[in-house]
């Protein structure tokens, strides 16, 4: 991960095994918070050439820790992605819940 930056902002990420994320790049210095629903995915390596992987969660009222991954080695997006497929895609269906239970109550 480059220095300047806070974490990789997926906006997207493929439901497939092609494990493929569209990701935006948040400035270390940005006070932005993820948006609810996004994931921002920030990773630092470690002494022993691992990779510690961190993900935080975009709710309405807050930015949670969702999980981490100590001591990743090799191509770790693999093992973060269903993580992230999953969340993101349970975030979209609460929300679309929400919308229509709304609508109903009106």
């Amino acid at each position: 991960m480059p220095e300047h930056v806070r974490g990789a902002l997926v906006h997207r990420v493929s439901a497939t095994r092609a494990n493929t994320f569209q990701i935006r790049w948040v400035a270390a210095e940005s006070a932005e918070r993820v948006p609810p629903g996004r994931v921002l995915l920030s990773w630092t390596p470690t002494a022993d050439g691992c990779m510690d992987v961190a993900a935080h969660l975009g709710l309405p009222g807050a930015e949670v820790l969702l999980a981490t991954w100590p001591g990743l080695t090799g191509e770790w997006s693999r093992i973060v992605h269903p993580t992230v497929v999953e969340v993101m895609s349970l975030h979209s269906a609460l929300t679309l819940a929400s919308r229509v239970l709304e609508m109903l109550v009106d």
